[in-house]
């Protein structure tokens, strides 16, 4: 299993999940002192790369290679900005796009063909992709995360329906508020402050653990059963928007 974002958050409880199961895990991500710890505590194997970096994304296909994948789990990406369309930058636009679609089809595109070379002795494959529910639910100050998530959804969409008649299987999850390290305090430029309030007094958020154990059940099933698609949201939030603050309690 190859999986990507494997320095934080979701991707690095997915590694850790992943290697308790018994699974074999390439773990990528930018920061190698991150990767070497990881590696110390899990056994994993690792790659430092930048997904957005075309030389990277060579390194990441000949490692791919000698490691002979059967899957890959691609949760890196993220946010930038968070404020009205007119007041948003284009650098930060562009910044989502390349982390979340340009570099999403840059890592199919190394490890697809590897992908169909492990199905040929008749098993199966699988591709799984986080998205967000920000992808199809738009909500204010959220535009070009709004855009990049939906592309990045088109993109799994299509993907599924290219791979029609192949044993691979496309599968995609989208998480609501989920708190981590570092997703919010990148959205807001390393403000802690700002990061910090869009969970202040929301009981239970995700945490990366939460997610991760719903990724490494789907990927547990057998290899012919698909769940194409997963929407993941602590029950404090009914929606992007509507998020309740305060203790959950019954109606009488």
């Amino acid at each position: 299993m190859i999986i990507t974002g494997a320095s934080s958050g979701i991707g690095e409880a997915v590694v850790r999940q992943s290697v308790a199961r018994g699974w074999t895990v390439l773990a990528v991500a930018r920061r190698a002192e991150r990767l070497e710890a990881l590696r110390a505590e899990t056994g994993c194997e690792v790659l430092s790369a930048d997904l957005t970096d075309e030389a990277d994304i060579e390194r990441l296909a000949h490692a791919a290679a000698a490691f002979r994948p059967t899957g890959l789990v691609q949760v890196a990406g993220g946010a930038k900005g968070a404020a009205p369309l007119g007041e948003t930058t284009i650098e930060d636009w562009r910044w989502m796009f390349e982390a979340n679609v340009i570099g999403t089809k840059r890592v199919i595109d190394a490890v697809l063909p590897l992908l169909r070379a492990s199905t040929a002795d008749g098993g199966y494959a699988e591709i799984m992709v986080v998205t967000s529910i920000a992808a199809t639910v738009a909500y204010q100050n959220g535009s070009g995360y709004n855009a990049a998530k939906s592309a990045e959804k088109q993109l799994v969409d299509v993907l599924r329906l290219e791979l029609h008649g192949e044993p691979i299987r496309v599968m995609e999850v989208a998480p609501g508020m989920v708190w981590t390290e570092e997703f919010s305090l990148v959205r807001f430029g390393g403000d802690r402050a700002k990061a910090d309030a869009v969970y202040k007094d929301v009981q239970d958020p995700l945490s990366a653990d939460d997610v991760a154990k719903v990724m490494t059940d789907i990927l547990a099933l057998p290899g012919h059963v698909s769940v194409d698609e997963t929407i993941i949201k602590p029950v404090a939030q009914t929606h992007p928007w509507m998020v309740h603050k305060g203790p959950l309690q019954a109606k009488a």
